[in-house]
């Protein structure tokens, strides 16, 4: 079943669409008018994602982010991401 989200950041739209399967993330796919750095994060992002139950994937973004010091984001953050998955999750399409 798809599941698509979207959160209107600051300065910035962030859409999830989510392939689950069993309550399983099968594909994730990450897109928006937002500025990130470097850009394979979004990449890195999707596939940290991808293969975990969806009850976890909140969490992972966190612990993803976490890590990742490196990542500029203007205008958006990592709650961001977190509502985008939480319109996503409470979607069914």
């Amino acid at each position: 079943m798809k599941k698509i989200g979207e959160h209107k950041a600051k300065k910035g739209l962030i859409r999830f669409e989510i392939e689950e399967e069993d309550n399983v993330a099968m594909n994730v796919k990450i897109t928006g008018d937002f500025f990130i750095y470097p850009e394979e994060t979004i990449t890195e992002l999707e596939d940290a994602l991808r293969g975990k139950k969806l009850e976890e994937l909140e969490n992972a973004i966190e612990d993803f982010f976490a890590v990742r010091l490196d990542v500029e984001m203007p205008y958006i953050n990592v709650e961001d991401f977190k509502m985008a998955l939480k319109n996503a999750l409470s979607e069914e399409k």
